[in-house]
């Protein structure tokens, strides 16, 4: 018999590619750390390249992120999509080879969302 979690971690939904407003949200974080042309050449990359996937700790592991706990108002809504079986969009990635640590440049709450149900739950992504 499978216990409520497993059972929630097949439901989780994905569309087969994200969606414009995720990538004007990592042209936003990213320039944070690049200059603008540095970004555009990120999104660009990141538009065209394939999906992939990670487990949702390797992920963490690479970034050296902290995990958001679930009281997050924004981890809350992607738990409730979960829920409600709604398909969530693949996360961007960048890495920064100077420092040697992945960049969550869009995705960061709904990882959250997904690990906090399931550690090794493999996430589609883009990476660049």
């Amino acid at each position: 018999m499978k216990n409520k979690k497993e059972e929630k971690i097949k439901s989780i939904q994905w569309l087969s590619l994200p969606e414009e407003h995720d990538y004007a949200a990592s042209f936003s974080y990213l320039s944070l750390h690049f200059t603008e042309s540095e970004v555009e050449k990120y999104v660009e990359h990141l538009k065209a390249a394939p999906i992939t996937q990670f487990k949702a700790k390797d992920i963490f592991r690479a970034s050296t992120l902290s995990l958001l706990g679930i009281s997050n108002s924004h981890i809350k809504k992607d738990l409730q999509k979960i829920k409600n079986e709604e398909s969530l969009s693949p996360i961007l990635l960048v890495r920064n080879a100077v420092n040697m640590k992945l960049i969550i440049a869009d995705g960061y709450h709904r990882l959250c969302a997904v690990y906090s149900l399931n550690e090794d739950a493999f996430i589609p992504c883009k990476i660049v």
